[in-house]
């Protein structure tokens, strides 16, 4: 089973684990990480790109004390750079040295366990782990559909199959968070196996807690302008809204820039710490921008 630290015993303390990370929300996705561990079962975080998806896995990993083991999504991603391998150099150079030696080389002596190079999903349940690892299978929209069916397996008795070994099980069941910028659907028998949770932007009053607590530096007035023209900004018709991420660069940003409030001008130098397309850029830049400013200023 997985290895419940007392600070997730219900769902106000995970609320308070999590703020003692520096990670704000709200009773929803508490509810969900609570349930996710105490069931045993993953968590599904969608949402769009900046949320804080991948900081949950982030902060459970340090709260829990325990090891982070990241799969990082791409298309074309195998089960051999995700799960295990064969570590051919090595059962070469085995044969080879046999052979050298007079001795016969069989397939037990080639397919053992220590010819194995394990990847993140194998090694989130190798039974060498202490405790429970912290599994994060990242944008897993980006990966071929036919990926999510490997991870049937993993997901319903957390095991997987080599055929030369046989079946390997966790000893320590991982904590395993998958997160999906929603590109594509993820499949239903997938997210069945799943505790699912949506993560919006938060609000601006959990932002400004966020702000504070992860750029200390900022003047308070010059946080809540921020925060409020970057809410302001996410009414627009952009192709990218910003996201939580973007809030605190352009934050870190404008404390290097030595502001101490906000201006139309330095908004306009800056725009590409909060933007990630130039047509949103060049939408914004100038009169729109300006409104905005003075709009967060006045406020």
């Amino acid at each position: 089973m997985i290895d419940l630290h007392p600070g997730y015993g219900c769902v106000e303390s995970t609320l308070e684990s999590l703020a003692s990370a520096d990670y704000i929300t709200d009773t929803g996705l508490a509810t969900s990480v609570f349930l996710a561990l105490r069931m045993q079962k993953a968590l599904f975080l969608e949402g769009e790109p900046g949320v804080g998806k991948t900081e949950v896995a982030k902060v459970l990993a340090q709260t829990l004390d325990t090891e982070l083991i990241r799969l990082q999504c791409y298309e074309g991603l195998d089960l051999a750079q995700a799960a295990y391998e064969w570590n051919y150099p090595r059962q070469l150079l085995d044969i080879q040295a046999k052979s050298a030696a007079g001795s016969h080389t069989d397939a037990s002596d080639l397919f053992r366990r220590e010819m194995l190079l394990e990847r993140p999903l194998l090694r989130a349940i190798d039974a060498a782990h202490a405790r429970s690892p912290v599994l994060l299978i990242d944008e897993l929209d980006r990966a071929d559909e036919e990926f999510e069916s490997f991870l049937l397996e993993l997901l319903s008795d957390f095991q997987i199959t080599v055929p030369e070994l046989g079946t390997l099980e966790a000893e320590h069941i991982p904590v395993v968070v998958i997160t999906s910028n929603r590109t594509r659907e993820v499949h239903d028998a997938l997210k069945r196996r799943c505790v699912y949770c949506w993560i919006d932007y938060p609000s601006a009053e959990k932002e400004l807690e966020i702000l504070r607590r992860k750029v200390p530096g900022i003047e308070a007035r010059l946080s809540a302008q921020v925060v409020d023209f970057v809410h302001r900004l996410r009414r627009e018709d952009l192709l990218k809204l910003p996201g939580v991420a973007e809030t605190l660069d352009w934050a870190t940003a404008l404390g290097h820039l030595d502001a101490r409030s906000l201006d139309a001008a330095t908004v306009d130098r800056s725009l590409g710490l909060l933007l990630k397309y130039q047509d949103d850029i060049d939408k914004m830049r100038g009169a729109l921008a300006a409104r905005l400013v003075e709009e967060a200023v006045a406020r």
